[in-house]
Order: structure tokens, then sequence, then C-alpha cells
């Protein structure tokens, strides 16, 4: 891989992370149709640590918050808000990194052919639509119960298949479950910090 290839997948990596779409799957599909060679998944990871710069620093107000208070709830002081959602990101992220660990090889091999990135991509575009379109949007993140965490939990580890956008299938897990968007996203992208990590 070239400087030319590493700066556009940089790119669109920076352009496609912060939507609904896959920013893994667009820098697995991108090589495919331009004829270069796959970048492979380590570069991948190598390129969200921009997007987990840009998310710590868009949320750092959010994540003093939440650090301050999951420090007080550990040490035995009272349950906020904050520490309820701190512990929140905390058991979210445990099934994709178990998912992850064991089945990397799978998610760096066969799941990057561009045809099944493709029938992924629009398949969870769908999904989302859907879930925006039927979805109640009533609760907010401050009433987010330990349900909702669980099956946006378990909906991030289709993130693991390139074409599944990590944000619009925990957005989307999140608005099939009644919260708003303002709500869904806000979780899905405190959620990313411990994932891209």
């Amino acid at each position: 891989m070239d400087f030319f290839q590493a700066f556009w997948l940089a790119v669109i990596q920076g352009f496609t992370e912060f939507l609904p779409v896959s920013s893994s799957g667009h820098l697995a599909l991108i090589p495919s149709v331009f004829g270069w060679t796959d970048q492979g998944l380590a570069f991948d990871v190598a390129v969200h640590v921009g997007t987990l710069l840009a998310v710590l620093i868009y949320f750092r107000q959010d994540l003093s918050l939440i650090l301050r208070d999951w420090v007080v709830s550990v040490t035995g002081g009272d349950s906020t808000v904050y520490s309820k959602l701190a512990w929140a990101i905390a058991l979210a992220s445990v099934p994709v990194g178990v998912v992850g660990l064991f089945f990397e090889p799978v998610v760096s091999g066969i799941f990057r052919s561009p045809v099944l990135i493709a029938f992924a991509t629009i398949g969870f575009g769908v999904v989302l639509w859907l879930t925006d379109w039927l979805g109640k949007r009533q609760r907010d993140i401050r009433e987010m119960s330990w349900k909702d965490v669980l099956v946006i939990s378990l909906a991030q580890v289709l993130a693991l298949i390139p074409g599944t956008s990590r944000s619009g299938v925990t957005i989307s897990a999140g608005l099939a479950m009644g919260l708003t968007r303002q709500a869904a996203a806000r979780f899905s992208f405190l959620l990313a910090i411990p994932v891209i990590f």
C-alpha cells in the first residue's frame, strides 16, 4: 500500500465514521473497486485512532462527568445518571469484545468479501430506515434500561461484519427499544470509545 492509497482511505474513514454507514465496509470495498491491494484489518484499526480522538474531544465534558461519577460509585458513593451510563458503556462493550477476540480470523478473512459488504450495507440501511420510521422515540438516555443496554450491545456484535455500520446498527437497536434519535445516537457514539480502544 502506498501513501496515495493510505491518504484516500484515511479521508474515506473520516467522512464515513460519523454517518450511519459502515466506514469499515468502505475501507474494505474501495480497494476492490479501484484494484488496490487490500490494506488489511490492522490498517483499518489504525485509521480508527482519528475517530477515537474526535469522539474524545467532542464528548470531553460528558466523559469527565462519567469518569468522575463512576469512580464515586465504585468507592461506595451514590449512583447517578453518569455512573449508570459508565456501567452501561462498560457492559455493552463486553459482547463485541468477546466475539471479536475469538472470531478475528473470520472477520479479517471471509467477511471482507465485497459481495457480503454490499449486501450488509444495503440490508442494515433498510433496518435503520425501518427502526427510524417505526420506533416510538419516547425515552431519553437517562431512561435507558438494562434491557436496552443488552439489546444494543448484542446489536453491536453485528458491526464486526464489514458493511454493517457500528453506529447504524446500535442506533437502530436504540430506536427499536424506544429511545429518541438523540439518545440512541449519543449512546452509540459513547459506546464507540471502548470498541475503538
